[in-house]
Parts: C-alpha cells; sequence; structure tokens
C-alpha cells in the first residue's frame, strides 16, 4: 500500500495537504511549518514545530505510550522520533507529527476520528495480507 501526502499550501503557522492511498483522495493533513530539511539540514528544526522532511518512510501500526492505543508510526524520520499520523484540529496538536481529517478549516483541519479510523482499517488490513505500506510525503 502507498499512502502519499501532497503538500499544498505553506503558511507562515503551517502546512496543509491532502493523504491519498493508492493514488485515491483520502483526507486533508496539516503538519507544522516546512523548512525543507532535506535541502538545508538539521540546523533549520525547531523542535515542535517543524514538519518531517520530504522523503519516502515505512508505516506500521504500533502501540503509542503516549495515546495508549495502537497508531500509524513513520519510521526512520530524519531529525525526529515518535512521529505518528493522528488526529488534531491545529498546528498546535501536530508537534512534529502530520494530522489527518476530512475538512479543511481556516485554522487548521477538523473531523479527524472518523477518518482516523478508516485509516486504521486499511493499515490493518494490509497487515493482514502481509503487504508493506510506505508513505511519501512531498
Amino acid at each position: 500500500m502507498i499512502l502519499e501526502l501532497k503538500r499544498d499550501l505553506l503558511t507562515g503557522k503551517a502546512t496543509f495537504g491532502k493523504l491519498f492511498v493508492d493514488g485515491k483522495y483520502f483526507g486533508e493533513t496539516l503538519e507544522d511549518v516546512d523548512r525543507f530539511l532535506e535541502f538545508t539540514g538539521e540546523g533549520a528544526k525547531i523542535d515542535g514545530e517543524t514538519a518531517i522532511p520530504r522523503g519516502r518512510y515505512k508505516i506500521s501500526v504500533t502501540f503509542s505510550q503516549r495515546f495508549q492505543k495502537p497508531m500509524p508510526y513513520i519510521h526512520d524520520v530524519p531529525y525526529f522520533e515518535g512521529v505518528r499520523v493522528h488526529g488534531g484540529n491545529t498546528d498546535a496538536d501536530t508537534h512534529g507529527c502530520p494530522l489527518l481529517g476530512n475538512v479543511r478549516t481556516p485554522l487548521g483541519i477538523a473531523q479527524c476520528a472518523g477518518t482516523n479510523s478508516r485509516l486504521m482499517n486499511l493499515l490493518d488490513a494490509a497487515e493482514d495480507r502481509g503487504e508493506e505500506v510506505w508513505l511519501t510525503v512531498s
């Protein structure tokens, strides 16, 4: 399974995008500010206020100690630890993680719970089939 996070709007406070699953639109995303780490290096990262670098990452479902439930984990993100896809509404909720919701709002995204549940169902089904899941961020 291939997930694609396509960033399409960068503001001074946040980065908006769209998530596609195997080429089909799935939902809206919100991240911290894209500081172009893949071009400038670690010096541009601001802890808890920087979007993950563009790239390709393996995804698996693991138990989150912070959220106390299984969640999508993004492996081997340079300069980051513990990056997960989860719900939230504004850039204050991201902490370096991509947020996933159903609609875009003037300040962020909304209707996150159902969208994240649908993603978990797809990821669980992929795991049951023995299929790897990859995320491309562009």
